[in-house]
């Protein structure tokens, strides 16, 4: 059972984050998605704590502690996705020894929340190569390492899109084979 005095610990905990961080409350709406004010109730003790499961994950991820950790946190009901794309941009992410917070300043504040939720299991590697190659960059990942990774999310998109790749393999092949000489990887 949610109490005032979780809630509040929920608050101050928070509140806690943000000053040991130096992350002003507005960088922090825009990396879960919500608006200032709403940022001001969540540490505001005299509201219930937001009991929303999708903020409460990215306010996790933000923080890089399990959701679980909230005592306002209910299970999610979406199903989550596991991707190895996202599994090894997070590895790479943990041998430069970036915080969740350092990783997200270093995109455009419209990126963020888009990663927190790739982060969190909602959003699967970006089809665009434009955005997948930006974010290698940050985390200094040749595009060769980067690449198989693209190729594979493009084929499951293919194939779901009702692509049958036996059937069209030779045409596949070419395809990924001009779009490697393209991108010179």
């Amino acid at each position: 059972m949610v109490t005032a005095e979780t809630v509040s610990n929920s608050s101050e905990r928070l509140v806690k984050f943000l000053e040991e961080t130096n992350l002003h409350k507005k960088d922090f709406a825009e990396m879960i998605g919500v608006t200032l004010s709403y940022v001001y109730s969540l540490i505001g003790s005299e509201i219930s704590f937001s009991t929303r499961t999708t903020t409460l994950e990215r306010i996790a991820v933000v923080m890089g502690v399990p959701p679980e950790s909230f005592p306002e946190y209910k299970n999610s009901e979406e199903p989550r996705i596991i991707d190895f794309g996202v599994q090894f941009l997070k590895e790479k992410q943990a041998e430069m020894g970036l915080s969740n917070v350092q990783l997200l300043k270093k995109f455009p504040r419209a990126q963020r929340v888009e990663i927190v939720d790739m982060w969190r299991g909602a959003l699967p590697l970006p089809l665009d190569w434009h955005q997948l190659s930006a974010i290698g960059d940050v985390l200094n990942i040749p595009r060769e390492e980067l690449y198989p990774y693209w190729e594979t999310r493009l084929q499951q998109t293919l194939i779901n899109a009702g692509i049958d790749p036996l059937a069209n393999a030779p045409l596949m092949q070419a395809m990924f084979k001009g779009i490697k000489a393209y991108l010179k990887v």
